[in-house]
């Protein structure tokens, strides 16, 4: 059984009306608040892409709350592939 307090990592695609509705600020925001690291960007293909990394239990509730987005996102898809932690993060940020 996995401890729930390792870090872990998951790398995250949305898709949707995910782009010029605050999604990345939101996201960002919403990382801070449970204490991830990682970061967000927009996509050229018009999905939101991101990396986080904490607990598994944290990083569950940041893939739930992704489904919903802020207000004014119409969230169609969220891809979430765990993946190994690189615990090279400093915080969350937006990438351009």
């Amino acid at each position: 059984m996995t401890n729930p307090l390792e870090t872990s990592s998951v790398h995250l695609r949305i898709s949707g009306r995910v782009q010029g509705v605050y999604y990345r600020a939101s996201m960002l925001q919403r990382a801070q608040h449970l204490g991830l690291s990682g970061w967000v960007m927009n996509r050229p293909d018009g999905w939101v892409e991101a990396v986080a990394e904490g607990s598994r239990p944290k990083l569950e509730e940041l893939i739930a709350w992704c489904h919903q987005g802020p207000e004014g996102a119409r969230v169609a898809g969220v891809d979430a592939q765990w993946q190994s932690p690189v615990n090279g993060f400093v915080g969350f940020a937006i990438r351009r």
